[in-house]
C-alpha cells in the first residue's frame, strides 16, 4: 500500500516559505505522494456544521494555503513524489481556468498529478464563490466533460447547461494522454456512480460501516463494468486525520496498517491536527520509518 502525507498548509502548518523544504524531505523519506485540501472560508455563525464534529469548524482552518499553489512549490522542490488533492471542490471554479492551472501543474511536474474532487459541504462557500448550491452536482458533471475536452480534443468546443466554450485552439495538453487520473470523494451512491463512470478512484474516510462501504464500493465497480471500464483499476484512497491528543506517530502506523488490511491502495496521512508546525510534522515523518 502507498503512503502520502498532507503538505503543510492549514493551521499551525500553513508555512509557504516552508513548503518546499518539507515536500523535498518526505520525498526523500520515501513517502509515495503529497496532498492539498481545499477550505475557503471559516464562518462564524457557518451554514453547516462540520461532518462529524460537534465544532462547527475547526479552528485550524482560519488560516490555510491556496491547494493550487500549495502543490506548484511542492512539484518545483521534487522530482519523484505524487502530487494529488483530497479534494479540490471543482464546482467553486469555472473549469477552463481550473483546467488550464491543473494542466500546467500537470506539465510542470512532469504527470505526477492527480486530481482528487468534491463537492464540500458548506453552503456558505458556494455564497461566497457564486456557485449555485442547488446545482452542484450538475456542475461538476459538466465541468468534467469541459476537461475531458481540454484534455483530448483539439481543437476544443462545449456548449452546456453551465458553461460554454467557443471552439478554440488549446495547444497546453497533459503528460498523460487523458489527462491527470481523477479520484473523487463521496458518501452517497450518486458519486460513486461517478466514480465508476469517469473516475480512477476512491477518495474514503475511516469510520463508515463495512456493510455500507462495501455498498459504495460495489456500486462504483458496478457503473464502471456499466461504461465498459475495467474495475479492477479503480483504486481506493483512504484520508486518516490522525487527531489532536493523539500519539501521532503510534496512530498513523495502527490506522495505515488497518487501511492496508482493508484492501486500500493508499493511504494519505494528515498531521494538521496533532502537530504544532513544520518541524514536528517532519519529525513524525521521519519517525513513521518507510525508508
Amino acid at each position: 500500500m502507498r503512503i502520502g502525507l498532507a503538505l503543510p498548509q492549514f493551521g499551525p502548518l500553513a508555512d509557504a516559505s516552508r513548503i518546499g523544504e518539507f515536500a523535498a524531505a518526505t520525498e526523500e523519506l520515501g513517502f509515495d505522494s503529497l496532498w492539498v485540501g481545499d477550505r475557503l472560508l471559516t464562518p462564524l455563525w457557518p451554514s453547516d456544521p462540520y461532518p462529524g464534529r460537534q465544532q462547527p469548524y475547526p479552528p485550524e482552518f482560519t488560516r490555510g494555503l491556496d491547494p493550487i499553489v500549495t502543490l506548484t512549490v511542492a512539484a518545483a522542490a521534487t522530482s519523484r513524489i505524487a502530487l494529488a488533492s483530497s479534494t479540490l471542490n471543482a464546482a467553486w471554479h469555472n473549469p477552463v481556468l481550473l483546467g488550464r492551472a491543473l494542466t500546467s501543474l500537470d506539465v510542470l511536474s512532469g504527470g505526477r498529478l492527480t486530481v482528487g474532487v468534491g463537492l464540500g459541504w458548506m453552503r456558505d462557500e458556494y455564497v461566497a464563490a457564486g456557485v449555485d448550491w442547488e446545482t452542484r452536482g450538475e456542475r461538476l458533471d459538466e465541468m468534467l466533460d469541459v476537461w475531458r475536452a481540454m484534455w483530448t480534443t483539439n481543437p476544443v468546443r462545449h456548449e452546456g447547461k453551465f458553461f460554454q466554450v467557443a471552439e478554440s485552439a488549446v495547444d497546453l495538453r497533459p503528460t498523460r494522454p487523458g489527462g491527470p487520473p481523477l479520484l473523487f470523494a463521496g458518501l452517497h451512491l450518486a458519486a460513486m456512480a461517478r466514480v465508476g463512470r469517469c473516475g480512477d478512484g476512491w477518495l474514503t474516510v475511516p469510520g463508515l460501516p463495512r456493510a455500507y462501504a462495501g455498498k459504495l464500493w460495489d456500486t462504483a465497480r458496478r457503473a464502471a463494468e456499466e461504461y465498459g471500464r475495467d474495475p479492477s483499476r479503480l483504486r481506493r484512497v483512504l484520508r486518516i486525520n490522525v487527531p489532536a491528543g493523539s500519539e501521532p506517530v503510534a496512530y498513523a502506523r495502527a490506522e495505515a496498517e488497518a487501511a492496508a488490511e482493508a484492501g486500500m491502495d493508499e493511504a494519505l496521512i494528515d498531521l494538521t491536527y496533532s502537530t504544532g508546525g513544520v518541524d514536528e510534522a517532519l519529525q513524525v515523518a521521519a519517525a513513521l520509518g518507510l525508508r
